[in-house]
């Protein structure tokens, strides 16, 4: 690997990090004006449907709710919509759009489909190309994808509501709140790029098959589908269930280099826009910035270290007389820079698309996509669920800040107690709790043994990335890990309903403790949080936290693939 081509892959993480910060503020300000429940020009064409659908479903969208009824409306929605997704996967065989006749999913997969789908981590056990119909693609799986996005945004606001709010119990409404998301943000941005998509070459048809010949002669029965329509909120809404098994590998998913760029920056588009909404919704922009900043820090360090680990290659080979990045498991044309991106970019929010496998990366470099969900996935994040799950964070830092300062800690104008602290503390140790015991379960179990294709430390680690990865409701996987099992779909879909919905009660209980009480002026002795001092704090606070399970998992295996990375490096 030359030094040229070592920089230019810098070079375009620096690009795409600087076309980022600056998509935040006008991402933001069109969430600002949703969160505010402002006119917009969409809602000349789309109030009469938003009216209808709160007609039809006996909903008063002005009736503000408590975090208690948010929650409970809100869990309720999540339990009807996992039933129907259910049925629509068991009844595939007999229901329409299913031209090649597929039976129905399993008991133990519909429901693991179900649960992925309706947390926003989209893990597939199964090739979509050869299991789901249509219909099943179309209403089962993108409906979804619209729903948990607006649903992850929809706890946002109601953290916002609870900082920016004074001695009040309301927090907003959630079915007006994830009506209107859908209809005014996510809907309209998903038309506009699966346009995008379809003209790139990216297909969106109810045809099921296309029957080619090869430059052989041989005969081939290409599946196509509704492609495009379930890729833009795949990415936009942080996703990441493809429509083939090759993910955004496959060409009929991500076509060239130029889409494969635009991807990556819609994963990050809304999240990244969620910090400029929340320092308005505090009437303090600066404080949004501060969090963006600290979350684009840990990206650039974590995409830097994963592409300098790619673009070495692997020493094994090079022993042989193989020099050059390591290209295993990747598309020629990403390359290695732009799949080292991809994978950070997935894995930093809860997206869990993929460009490449990451199975077959080196082992720090697949290290750093373990590791961004091992945080929580607060670099950027999931929609709505990266900026709540970062300010849990935030709460724990002022905290940390106060004891320091002697001082009852503040932030954006509201006292932190204790309360407030153990809310935090309970939501972010569900994490390393799920991923640490199942994986534990798992590699103790006959049945979980019998999941890994790699024996030894890189299976332990195809394990231990499952529960990561659905735990932290990204979807991304090492791919030998043979997961369509009753065992595996059962335990992981425990796995992904816990890290969901596990943190969306405790932040929505914070949400509630913190409208309620009364606004608090900063004050001469007040810790500043909008200044690099703030940012280096929050940092180090979410690294230190963060071992809390990427330790732990390494002492599990103590010469699992992380350390042989680091042994690696001494080749």
């Amino acid at each position: 690997m030359t030094s040229a081509t070592l920089v230019s892959g810098f070079g375009l993480i620096l690009v795409f990090t600087a076309l980022v910060a600056l998509l935040a503020k006008p991402f933001g300000l069109w969430l600002f004006a949703i969160y505010e429940g402002r006119q917009t020009p969409l809602h000349r064409v789309l109030g009469p449907v938003e009216r209808g659908f709160y007609r039809l479903a006996g909903v008063n969208p002005d009736q503000e709710q408590n975090w208690r009824q948010y929650a409970l409306h809100l869990m309720l929605f999540q339990v009807a919509t996992v039933v129907f997704t259910y049925a629509i996967l068991r009844l595939q065989g007999v229901l329409p759009m299913n031209p090649r006749g597929l039976p129905g999913i399993s008991p133990d997969g519909a429901m693991n489909t179900a649960i992925a789908f309706v947390t926003n981590t989209n893990w597939q056990w199964y090739a979509g190309e050869t299991v789901l119909s249509n219909l099943s693609q179309m209403v089962g799986l993108t409906l979804h994808n619209f729903l948990s996005a607006a649903t992850g945004i929809a706890v946002a606001f109601a953290l916002f509501r609870g900082f920016a709010r004074a001695q009040t119990s309301n927090l907003g409404n959630f079915w007006a709140d994830c009506t209107r998301i859908t209809l005014y943000v996510l809907l309209p941005a998903c038309v506009v790029y699966a346009l995008y998509l379809v003209a790139s070459g990216v297909p969106q048809t109810f045809a099921s098959l296309v029957n080619a010949t090869t430059l052989e002669g041989a005969h081939q029965a290409i599946v196509v589908g509704p492609v495009a329509s379930q890729e833009a909120i795949k990415m936009l809404g942080t996703n990441g269930g493809g429509f083939f098994n090759a993910n955004s590998a496959h060409p009929f998913e991500n076509p060239t280099a130029l889409v494969d760029f635009v991807q990556m920056l819609s994963i990050f588009a809304l999240g990244a826009g969620l910090t400029y909404t929340f320092g308005k919704a505090v009437g303090n922009t600066r404080q949004g910035w501060a969090i963006l900043w600290a979350m684009l820090l840990l990206f650039v360090a974590g995409a830097s270290i994963v592409w300098w680990r790619e673009a070495a290659g692997n020493p094994m080979l090079h022993h042989l007389g193989v020099m050059g990045a390591n290209m295993e498991g990747k598309e020629v044309r990403f390359g290695a820079a732009a799949s080292a991106l991809f994978a950070t970019v997935t894995t930093a929010a809860s997206c869990g698309a993929v460009n490449a496998m990451h199975d077959s990366f080196t082992a720090l470099g697949g290290m750093i996509p373990l590791f961004n969900m091992q945080l929580g996935e607060i670099v950027i994040g999931g929609v709505g669920s990266g900026i709540y799950g970062f300010l849990l964070f935030a709460v724990l830092a002022v905290f940390l800040a106060g004891l320091m300062v002697g001082r009852t800690p503040e932030y954006v104008g509201k006292k932190i107690e204790a309360r407030e602290v153990k809310l935090a503390v309970l939501a972010i140790v569900i994490l390393p709790l799920c991923i640490l015991g199942l994986t534990a379960v798992a590699v103790v179990l006959p049945a979980g043994l019998a999941g890994p294709l790699a024996k030894g430390p890189h299976g332990f680690s195809e394990i231990l990335y499952a529960f990561t990865s659905a735990t932290a409701n990204n979807g991304s996987a090492f791919a030998g890990l043979t997961a369509g099992t009753p065992f595996y779909n059962g335990l992981l879909g425990v796995a992904m309903w816990l890290g969901r919905f596990l943190v969306v009660i405790p932040v929505l209980a914070i949400a509630g403790s913190l409208a309620a009480r009364k606004q608090t002026p900063a004050g001469p002795g007040s810790f500043p949080t909008t200044g690099g001092l703030w940012i280096g704090l929050l940092v180090a606070t979410i690294l230190i936290v963060g071992g809390l399970t990427f330790l732990p998992s390494l002492a599990l295996g103590p010469v699992a693939d992380h350390l042989t990375g680091a042994a690696n490096l001494l080749y």
